[in-house]
Protein backbone atom coordinates (compact mmCIF):
# COMPACT_ATOMS: atom_id res chain seq x y z
CA UNK A 1 0.00 0.00 0.00
CA UNK A 2 1.37 3.39 -0.97
CA UNK A 3 1.84 6.20 1.52
CA UNK A 4 -1.03 8.13 -0.05
CA UNK A 5 -3.32 5.08 0.13
CA UNK A 6 -2.45 4.58 3.81
CA UNK A 7 -3.29 8.21 4.58
CA UNK A 8 -6.60 7.90 2.74
CA UNK A 9 -7.48 4.73 4.63
CA UNK A 10 -6.60 6.41 7.95
CA UNK A 11 -8.74 9.42 7.11
CA UNK A 12 -11.70 7.20 6.20
CA UNK A 13 -11.39 5.28 9.48
CA UNK A 14 -11.21 8.51 11.46
CA UNK A 15 -14.36 9.83 9.78
CA UNK A 16 -16.16 6.58 10.58
CA UNK A 17 -15.22 6.82 14.27
CA UNK A 18 -16.42 10.42 14.40
CA UNK A 19 -19.70 9.47 12.71
CA UNK A 20 -20.33 6.70 15.25
CA UNK A 21 -19.52 9.05 18.11
CA UNK A 22 -21.91 11.63 16.70
CA UNK A 23 -24.71 9.07 16.60
CA UNK A 24 -24.29 8.52 20.34
CA UNK A 25 -24.86 12.14 21.28
CA UNK A 26 -28.21 13.36 22.55
CA UNK A 27 -28.38 16.26 20.13
CA UNK A 28 -29.32 16.20 16.47
CA UNK A 29 -27.70 18.62 14.08
CA UNK A 30 -30.27 20.84 12.40
CA UNK A 31 -32.95 20.52 15.13
CA UNK A 32 -32.73 23.83 16.98
CA UNK A 33 -34.44 24.63 20.26
CA UNK A 34 -36.79 27.53 20.91
CA UNK A 35 -38.26 29.07 24.02
CA UNK A 36 -42.02 28.41 24.29
CA UNK A 37 -44.08 31.57 24.65
CA UNK A 38 -47.48 32.53 26.06
CA UNK A 39 -49.40 32.10 29.29
CA UNK A 40 -48.63 28.40 29.70
CA UNK A 41 -48.64 26.14 32.76
CA UNK A 42 -45.24 25.06 34.02
CA UNK A 43 -43.84 21.54 33.98
CA UNK A 44 -44.58 21.23 37.70
CA UNK A 45 -48.15 22.45 37.30
CA UNK A 46 -48.82 20.04 34.44
CA UNK A 47 -47.32 17.16 36.41
CA UNK A 48 -49.50 17.87 39.44
CA UNK A 49 -52.66 18.28 37.34
CA UNK A 50 -52.08 15.04 35.41
CA UNK A 51 -51.28 13.11 38.59
CA UNK A 52 -54.52 14.37 40.14
CA UNK A 53 -56.75 13.69 37.11
CA UNK A 54 -55.32 10.23 36.45
CA UNK A 55 -56.26 9.10 39.95
CA UNK A 56 -59.96 9.91 39.47
CA UNK A 57 -62.56 7.69 37.81
CA UNK A 58 -62.20 8.16 34.06
CA UNK A 59 -64.01 5.02 32.97
CA UNK A 60 -60.89 3.51 31.43
CA UNK A 61 -58.14 1.09 32.34
CA UNK A 62 -56.52 3.27 34.99
CA UNK A 63 -53.14 3.13 33.28
CA UNK A 64 -50.36 5.65 33.76
CA UNK A 65 -50.51 8.60 31.40
CA UNK A 66 -48.39 10.97 29.35
CA UNK A 67 -49.17 14.67 29.13
CA UNK A 68 -47.73 17.20 26.69
CA UNK A 69 -48.24 20.94 26.24
CA UNK A 70 -47.34 22.93 23.13
CA UNK A 71 -47.42 26.68 22.76
CA UNK A 72 -49.45 28.52 20.15
CA UNK A 73 -46.70 28.11 17.56
CA UNK A 74 -46.42 24.36 18.16
CA UNK A 75 -43.27 24.36 20.29
CA UNK A 76 -43.32 21.67 22.98
CA UNK A 77 -43.30 23.35 26.40
CA UNK A 78 -43.58 20.37 28.77
CA UNK A 79 -43.71 16.57 28.72
CA UNK A 80 -44.75 14.66 31.84
CA UNK A 81 -45.75 11.13 32.84
CA UNK A 82 -47.56 9.73 35.86
CA UNK A 83 -45.63 6.47 36.11
CA UNK A 84 -42.34 6.17 37.97
CA UNK A 85 -39.32 6.52 35.73
CA UNK A 86 -37.36 5.90 33.72
CA UNK A 87 -39.89 6.06 30.91
CA UNK A 88 -38.73 2.83 29.25
CA UNK A 89 -39.43 0.50 32.21
CA UNK A 90 -42.95 -0.54 31.21
CA UNK A 91 -44.81 1.70 33.66
CA UNK A 92 -46.70 3.43 30.84
CA UNK A 93 -47.14 2.90 27.10
CA UNK A 94 -43.94 4.35 25.63
CA UNK A 95 -45.66 4.99 22.29
CA UNK A 96 -48.17 7.25 24.01
CA UNK A 97 -45.50 9.89 24.60
CA UNK A 98 -45.45 10.87 20.93
CA UNK A 99 -49.21 10.35 20.61
CA UNK A 100 -49.79 12.84 23.43
CA UNK A 101 -47.56 15.33 21.63
CA UNK A 102 -49.48 14.81 18.39
CA UNK A 103 -52.74 15.44 20.20
CA UNK A 104 -51.47 18.66 21.75
CA UNK A 105 -50.23 19.85 18.36
CA UNK A 106 -53.50 18.96 16.62
CA UNK A 107 -55.79 20.67 19.13
CA UNK A 108 -53.68 23.81 18.96
CA UNK A 109 -53.36 23.77 15.16
CA UNK A 110 -57.06 23.37 14.42
CA UNK A 111 -58.59 25.61 17.08
CA UNK A 112 -59.16 29.35 16.80
CA UNK A 113 -59.72 32.29 19.11
CA UNK A 114 -63.47 31.90 18.71
CA UNK A 115 -63.78 28.16 18.01
CA UNK A 116 -62.27 25.08 19.69
CA UNK A 117 -61.91 21.60 18.23
CA UNK A 118 -60.77 18.67 20.33
CA UNK A 119 -58.98 15.78 18.66
CA UNK A 120 -62.05 13.67 19.50
CA UNK A 121 -64.18 16.02 17.38
CA UNK A 122 -62.06 15.23 14.31
CA UNK A 123 -62.61 11.47 14.16
CA UNK A 124 -65.66 11.37 11.89
CA UNK A 125 -64.61 14.34 9.77
CA UNK A 126 -61.42 12.60 8.60
CA UNK A 127 -63.09 9.34 7.58
CA UNK A 128 -63.55 8.64 3.82
CA UNK A 129 -66.28 10.98 2.62
CA UNK A 130 -65.82 13.28 5.61
CA UNK A 131 -65.31 17.02 5.32
CA UNK A 132 -61.68 16.76 6.50
CA UNK A 133 -60.67 13.45 4.90
CA UNK A 134 -56.88 13.30 4.59
CA UNK A 135 -56.21 15.75 7.42
CA UNK A 136 -54.48 13.05 9.45
CA UNK A 137 -51.71 12.85 6.84
CA UNK A 138 -51.28 16.59 6.36
CA UNK A 139 -48.73 17.46 9.06
CA UNK A 140 -46.25 14.61 9.68
CA UNK A 141 -44.50 14.13 13.01
CA UNK A 142 -40.92 15.40 13.11
CA UNK A 143 -39.31 12.04 13.89
CA UNK A 144 -35.93 13.60 14.75
CA UNK A 145 -37.66 15.54 17.51
CA UNK A 146 -39.88 12.64 18.58
CA UNK A 147 -37.12 10.07 19.05
CA UNK A 148 -34.05 12.17 19.83
CA UNK A 149 -32.31 12.26 23.17
CA UNK A 150 -32.06 9.70 25.96
CA UNK A 151 -35.08 7.61 26.95
CA UNK A 152 -34.23 8.24 30.59
CA UNK A 153 -35.08 11.91 30.01
CA UNK A 154 -38.53 11.26 28.53
CA UNK A 155 -41.20 12.83 30.68
CA UNK A 156 -38.72 15.06 32.53
CA UNK A 157 -37.84 18.74 32.02
CA UNK A 158 -34.92 17.48 29.88
CA UNK A 159 -37.18 15.61 27.43
CA UNK A 160 -35.71 16.08 23.94
CA UNK A 161 -39.04 17.29 22.54
CA UNK A 162 -39.08 20.35 24.81
CA UNK A 163 -38.24 23.53 22.92
CA UNK A 164 -38.81 21.89 19.55
CA UNK A 165 -41.75 21.57 17.14
CA UNK A 166 -43.13 18.04 17.07
CA UNK A 167 -45.82 18.36 14.37
CA UNK A 168 -48.25 15.51 13.79
CA UNK A 169 -52.01 15.13 13.60
CA UNK A 170 -54.07 12.83 15.79
CA UNK A 171 -57.80 12.28 15.36
CA UNK A 172 -59.05 10.47 18.44
CA UNK A 173 -59.75 11.59 21.99
CA UNK A 174 -57.17 13.22 24.26
CA UNK A 175 -56.23 16.57 22.71
CA UNK A 176 -57.69 19.94 23.77
CA UNK A 177 -56.91 23.56 22.96
CA UNK A 178 -56.02 25.75 25.94
CA UNK A 179 -57.52 29.19 26.52
CA UNK A 180 -56.50 31.50 29.35
CA UNK A 181 -58.73 33.81 31.40
CA UNK A 182 -58.50 36.55 28.77
CA UNK A 183 -59.85 34.20 26.11
CA UNK A 184 -56.48 33.92 24.39
CA UNK A 185 -55.65 30.66 22.65
CA UNK A 186 -52.31 29.83 24.31
CA UNK A 187 -51.58 26.33 23.04
CA UNK A 188 -52.64 22.72 23.14
CA UNK A 189 -52.77 19.90 25.68
CA UNK A 190 -52.38 16.24 24.76
CA UNK A 191 -52.95 13.20 27.00
CA UNK A 192 -52.41 9.55 26.10
CA UNK A 193 -52.06 6.17 27.77
CA UNK A 194 -55.55 4.67 28.11
CA UNK A 195 -58.68 4.24 25.98
CA UNK A 196 -58.92 7.30 23.75
CA UNK A 197 -62.22 8.22 25.43
CA UNK A 198 -60.55 8.04 28.85
CA UNK A 199 -57.69 10.13 27.47
CA UNK A 200 -60.24 12.80 26.57
CA UNK A 201 -61.81 12.68 30.03
CA UNK A 202 -58.43 13.05 31.71
CA UNK A 203 -57.36 15.88 29.40
CA UNK A 204 -60.62 17.72 30.15
CA UNK A 205 -59.95 17.48 33.88
CA UNK A 206 -56.30 18.50 33.52
CA UNK A 207 -57.24 21.57 31.49
CA UNK A 208 -59.81 22.54 34.10
CA UNK A 209 -57.34 22.12 36.97
CA UNK A 210 -54.87 24.33 35.08
CA UNK A 211 -57.58 26.99 34.42
CA UNK A 212 -56.92 26.94 30.69
CA UNK A 213 -60.52 26.02 29.83
CA UNK A 214 -61.99 29.42 28.92
CA UNK A 215 -63.39 27.78 25.79
CA UNK A 216 -65.16 30.20 23.42
CA UNK A 217 -67.34 27.71 21.51
CA UNK A 218 -67.20 24.25 19.96
CA UNK A 219 -69.07 21.60 18.00
CA UNK A 220 -70.57 19.71 20.94
CA UNK A 221 -74.32 20.31 20.54
CA UNK A 222 -74.94 20.06 24.29
CA UNK A 223 -74.94 23.56 25.82
CA UNK A 224 -73.82 23.26 29.43
CA UNK A 225 -72.85 26.87 30.12
CA UNK A 226 -75.44 29.49 29.21
CA UNK A 227 -74.74 30.68 25.70
CA UNK A 228 -71.64 28.50 25.29
CA UNK A 229 -71.02 25.28 23.41
CA UNK A 230 -67.73 23.47 23.97
CA UNK A 231 -65.28 20.92 22.59
CA UNK A 232 -66.45 17.87 24.54
CA UNK A 233 -66.39 14.47 22.86
CA UNK A 234 -69.56 13.72 20.87
CA UNK A 235 -71.05 10.21 20.82
CA UNK A 236 -73.50 10.28 17.92
CA UNK A 237 -72.19 7.63 15.54
CA UNK A 238 -74.98 5.35 14.35
CA UNK A 239 -73.91 1.74 15.08
CA UNK A 240 -75.69 0.53 11.95
CA UNK A 241 -74.44 3.03 9.39
CA UNK A 242 -71.23 4.11 11.13
CA UNK A 243 -72.11 7.71 10.36
CA UNK A 244 -72.04 10.63 12.80
CA UNK A 245 -75.21 12.70 12.97
CA UNK A 246 -73.28 15.91 13.54
CA UNK A 247 -70.21 15.04 11.48
CA UNK A 248 -68.04 15.43 14.61
CA UNK A 249 -68.73 12.12 16.36
CA UNK A 250 -66.30 9.75 18.06
CA UNK A 251 -66.74 6.01 18.68
CA UNK A 252 -67.80 5.04 22.19
CA UNK A 253 -65.08 3.11 24.03
CA UNK A 254 -67.08 1.75 26.97
CA UNK A 255 -70.13 2.52 29.04
CA UNK A 256 -67.84 3.79 31.80
CA UNK A 257 -65.96 6.30 29.66
CA UNK A 258 -69.19 7.53 28.09
CA UNK A 259 -70.75 8.13 31.50
CA UNK A 260 -67.74 10.19 32.60
CA UNK A 261 -67.69 12.16 29.34
CA UNK A 262 -71.35 13.01 29.79
CA UNK A 263 -70.77 14.21 33.35
CA UNK A 264 -67.54 16.24 33.09
CA UNK A 265 -69.11 19.40 31.64
CA UNK A 266 -71.02 19.62 34.92
CA UNK A 267 -68.42 18.32 37.35
CA UNK A 268 -65.54 20.12 35.59
CA UNK A 269 -67.39 22.95 33.84
CA UNK A 270 -65.65 25.12 31.31
CA UNK A 271 -64.89 28.68 32.35
CA UNK A 272 -65.68 31.63 30.16
CA UNK A 273 -64.79 35.23 29.69
CA UNK A 274 -67.81 37.36 30.75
Amino acid sequence: MTSMARRAAFATSALFVLAVAACKTTDIVGVPTYKPTGNLPTYTQLQAALDSAQKTNNGGLGFNMWGVIVDQSGIVAAVVRTGPGPADTGEQWLGSRVIAAQKANTANDFSLLAFALSTANLYSAVQPGGSLFGLQASNPVNTDVAYGGEAADYGTPQDFMVGRRIGGVNVFGGGLAMYDSTGQLVGGLGVSGDFSCADHNIAWKVRHILHRDFVPAGVDPVVTVVGHTDDNIVYDIDPTTGKSASGWGHPACSAGTTAVSDSIPTSYPIEYVP
